[in-house]
């Protein structure tokens, strides 16, 4: 016996066109380069040194990636400036808060036990769960 359920919405391929665009023209890049910057500012991996890769991920990194995130993403769907403005201010914070909660366990396994040159690629993986809840942040309806 199978059991079948029937989706509730249609595969939608330009969503799937945004976020694949974004992973390999922003997000990939900056990580390469974010990596080896960090990795330059603070090249050992002791504990002091992966607490301040991860402090400065979660104050400038994660937050700027943010707003290139949902800013870019709602400009591909046709938002005006102050639409994009409006959604940075209703779901800033609450992405933040979020990512605060998922990051900093995986900055720390990255920094602390992972090679710069396979950091990429693990934070990637990383990534796979926290574009869930970014590809849900951005479908939101446009903000008032």
């Amino acid at each position: 016996m199978t059991i079948v359920r029937e989706p509730s919405e249609a595969f939608d391929f330009m969503r799937t066109s945004r976020m694949a665009g974004y992973g390999m023209i922003v997000l990939g890049p900056s990580l390469h380069f974010w990596y080896n910057f960090v990795s330059k500012l603070f090249p050992r991996r002791d504990i002091f040194s992966t607490l301040k890769k991860m402090v400065i991920g979660q104050t400038i990194y994660g937050p700027a990636m943010t707003v290139i995130f949902l800013s870019l993403n709602a400009h591909l769907q046709g938002e005006t400036g102050s639409e994009i403005v409006a959604r940075l201010k209703r779901d800033f914070l609450s992405t933040m808060l979020g990512a605060i909660m998922y990051w900093p366990i995986c900055d720390f396994i990255t920094f602390k036990f992972i090679p710069v040159n396979l950091q990429p690629l693990i934070t990637n993986s990383f990534s796979y769960l926290w574009t869930v809840y970014m590809t849900y942040m951005a479908s939101l309806e446009k903000a008032a």
